[in-house]
């Protein structure tokens, strides 16, 4: 996520106009209360397709450094691209149990709510709110 910028596009507009199932539209609502909920951020659009909840500066000892937003998803038609993990030990202990999903480096992919607790998402987003107020930095980064 560290290459996406804000953008200012109307998070309900791009919904309607990107999202063809309803299914799947109506889990994106359903996120975005809850990850306002759990963030205390509203949702805004980060590059074309990442709906994200607050933002903070990063700058790696490369020199390299941006913008991201602290959590986020985007709806994309294969699945959801869940951005809202980092490596705490509590995350590590209970991501097995977050449901049907399938996971990479930078994000955790699920087809819809229902095949996840919610319990548990909200602890994952809180422990990467947690991570990156302590440093500066997304949990998916590699030295």
């Amino acid at each position: 996520m560290a290459k996406t910028t804000y953008t200012g596009q109307d998070v309900s507009e791009f919904l309607n106009s990107f999202v063809e199932n309803e299914h799947k539209k109506a889990d994106s609502f359903q996120l975005i209360d809850l990850l306002t909920a759990w963030s205390g951020f509203e949702a805004k659009m980060w590059g074309p397709s990442i709906i994200g909840f607050g933002n903070y500066h990063y700058k790696y000892a490369s020199g390299h450094e941006g913008d991201a937003p602290i959590l986020g998803f985007s709806p994309r038609k294969a699945a959801f691209s869940l951005y809202i993990y980092s490596p705490t030990d509590r995350s590590k202990e209970i991501l097995p149990t977050l449901g049907k999903v399938k996971i990479s480096k930078a994000c955790i992919y699920m087809k819809k709510l229902a095949d996840i607790d919610i319990d548990v998402l909200q602890e994952l987003c809180i422990e990467t709110i947690k991570y990156i107020a302590e440093h500066d930095e997304c949990g998916c980064r590699t030295e």
